[in-house]
C-alpha cells in the first residue's frame, strides 16, 4: 500500500508547489506571515502527482467517512481534486463558490442536491480553516449533513484545530507540516536552523507579525 502522506509530501517538493524562505518569510493574502508558501494549484498539471492525490484522498475518505454520499469541492482550488476523487469512489459532486452569485438562482453550491445528504468537502489545504469553514456552513444551510474535510496538506496550526473544533467538525489532510519538514530534511532541503525556524513559526505564527 502506498504511503501517500510521505509520497504526496515528496511530490509537492519535487514540483516546487512547496517554497521555504526562513530568512525572508512570505506574507499571505490573509495577512499572515510565514516562512513556508505553499502553492498545491500547480498539481494539476502533474499527472502522477495528481493521481497520488486523489487516489490518497479517496483512500482517506473511505477510511474517515465510510458513509459519504455526495463529494464537495470548495472553489477553486479544491474543484479539480473533488472531481477525480468523486470519479474514484463513484459519487455525486458539488462545488462551494466563496459567496453566493449575484444572478440567477443565487447560489453558493453547484451540482447535486445535498438537502438530507452526507457530504464530506476537499480543499487544497488548511491553514486557520476560514474558508473552508464558510463553505461547510453554506453546504448546511442548505440542509446537509457535513461530515468532515479532506485536504492535500495541513500547516497543522493552532488556530486551525480551534476553529475546526468551535464548528464540531474533524478534518483530516494526506499530509502535514511536519512530514512536509521530515521529508525536505531527508532530501536535503532545508538545514537544522532552517528546521528550528520552521518550527517554531508553527507553534506561534502570530510571533512573525509586524
Amino acid at each position: 500500500m502506498t504511503n501517500y502522506k510521505q509520497q504526496v509530501a515528496n511530490d509537492l517538493l519535487e514540483i516546487g508547489a512547496v517554497k521555504f524562505s526562513p530568512e525572508e518569510p512570505f506574507t499571505w493574502a490573509s495577512g499572515i506571515k510565514s516562512p513556508i508558501y505553499t502553492d498545491n494549484r500547480m498539481t494539476i498539471s502533474f499527472p502522477l502527482v495528481r493521481q497520488n492525490i486523489y487516489k490518497g484522498l479517496s483512500e482517506l475518505i473511505k477510511k474517515e467517512y465510510g458513509d459519504v454520499e455526495i463529494i464537495g469541492g470548495v472553489a477553486t482550488a479544491g474543484i479539480p481534486h473533488s472531481a477525480w476523487v468523486a470519479e474514484e469512489l463513484n459519487k455525486p459532486m458539488i462545488y462551494v463558490r466563496s459567496k453566493p452569485k449575484d444572478h440567477g438562482a443565487g447560489r453558493q453550491t453547484e451540482g447535486a442536491l445535498v438537502k438530507d445528504r452526507k457530504v464530506v468537502l476537499i480543499d487544497d489545504l488548511i491553514s486557520t480553516g476560514g474558508s473552508v469553514l464558510a463553505a461547510v456552513n453554506a453546504v448546511r444551510n442548505e440542509g446537509a449533513s457535513v461530515l468532515g474535510v479532506v485536504s492535500i496538506f495541513s500547516y497543522e496550526l493552532p488556530a486551525g484545530k480551534k476553529n475546526f473544533d468551535e464548528a464540531g467538525l474533524t478534518f483530516n489532510s494526506l499530509t502535514t507540516y511536519s512530514q512536509l519538514i521530515e521529508t525536505a530534511v531527508k532530501r536535503g532541503d532545508l538545514d537544522k536552523s532552517q528546521v528550528e525556524t520552521l518550527q517554531n513559526w508553527k507553534k506561534n505564527p502570530n510571533a512573525w507579525q509586524a
